[in-house]
């Protein structure tokens, strides 16, 4: 994609578009400001295909009546370190920061908050929670389970969702957080939709077409199921998703959780979040070495001749944030386009680019 092809929009002016657009379809202005966030920051970090572009599928569901933009979402605290979250088919942004901010909590006190939580919709980027415990001083793990996308290993059809695998630890005096977000597939299913929409090919190891068949056509891949990565580890990986998130929480689980862009009937995601402090067997400070220790160790290892550089989990990604915090978020006129006939039906602004 050529750079002139791409407009630029700066992170608040990002940010007080989707706030517009969810306010307009019936989102208090208090919850639009946390989704607004998540989206926005899975933007800056890189990860477009969990970032504003989905409110389009996203305002789509809530016309459709499938997912309710004013849920009441209810936390009820089942021992002290245990929370049951019950979304109320809300946004998912708002289930998972609620659980976190109350595993978090517990873990102040008793060194671990957990939090299972039912009948929630798509969450976007998982990494946005576990930064909320890492902003916080807590080690984080999140997990959910997600739409079928994935054959199990030595089958043909979708019944596993692709289904994010996500952990993380604030960072020592360098400021290097550690923070894993990874799908169980070789790709994640929105850089499908993503290439889709912008008419590119995907590589061939993607994804099969309904017959099986490796493909490069976005929409054929979409037609078909994406491979899971390592085989039938990437596959075990989305069934144990499934275990946590779903049949522990009570939400749909085995192939029936629904799409976020298929507005027939309420997604019924779960979600799954730990927090830990990560000063109970150590002092903080211990810690804190010890974790700068092995991010100098890691990138400081014994290079490829082919490789310039090795990253910490989730470097890549600060350092894209800081540029685009600074040059802008980009995206194609015809992606601007959608948002903005978004914003036409909300009655809110358009996007205003730099």
């Amino acid at each position: 994609m050529a750079t002139e092809e791409l407009r630029r929009v700066a992170p608040d002016a990002a940010r007080r578009f989707v706030e517009g657009v969810l306010v307009g379809n019936g989102t208090s202005k208090a919850d639009a400001e946390i989704v607004a966030r998540c989206l926005v920051e899975a933007d800056l970090h890189g990860v477009d295909t969990h970032g504003t572009n989905r409110i389009p599928s996203y305002m789509e569901r809530v016309r459709q009546g499938v997912l309710d933009p004013k849920a009441n979402i209810e936390v009820k605290q089942i021992t002290p370190v245990v929370h049951q979250v019950n979304a109320n088919n809300g946004f998912g942004f708002l289930a998972a920061t609620k659980a976190m901010s109350a595993c978090i909590e517990s873990a102040k006190v008793f060194g671990i908050g957990m939090a299972s939580v039912k009948h929630s919709n798509h969450f976007g980027m998982s990494a946005s929670f576990v930064r909320q415990a890492n902003r916080a001083g807590y080690m984080s793990l999140v997990f959910t389970n997600s739409s079928p996308a994935l054959p199990v290993w030595g089958g043909k059809s979708k019944l596993m969702g692709v289904s994010p695998i996500a952990c993380g630890a604030p960072g020592g005096d360098k400021g290097i957080d550690f923070v894993l977000d990874m799908a169980p597939s070789v790709a994640a299913r929105g850089k499908i939709y993503k290439a889709k929409r912008r008419n590119e090919q995907i590589p061939d190891d993607w994804a099969i077409d309904a017959e099986g068949k490796p493909t490069t056509d976005p929409a054929a891949a979409l037609e078909g199921s994406m491979l899971p990565m390592g085989g039938p580890k990437g596959s075990a990986l989305s069934i144990m998703m499934d275990v946590f998130s779903g049949v522990l929480s009570g939400s749909a689980f085995a192939g029936h959780v629904t799409s976020p862009y298929h507005p027939r009937k309420a997604a019924d995601v779960g979600h799954f979040l730990v927090a830990i402090k990560p000063d109970l067997f150590m002092s903080l400070d211990e810690f804190k070495e010890r974790l700068d220790y092995l991010y100098q160790r890691v990138v400081g290892s014994d290079r490829r001749p082919d490789t310039q550089r090795i990253y910490f989990p989730g470097e890549i990604e600060a350092e894209e944030a800081k540029k685009r915090e600074k040059n802008g978020i980009t995206w194609t006129q015809a992606e601007i386009d959608v948002l903005n006939q978004e914003a036409d039906k909300a009655g809110s602004p358009h996007l205003v680019l730099l």
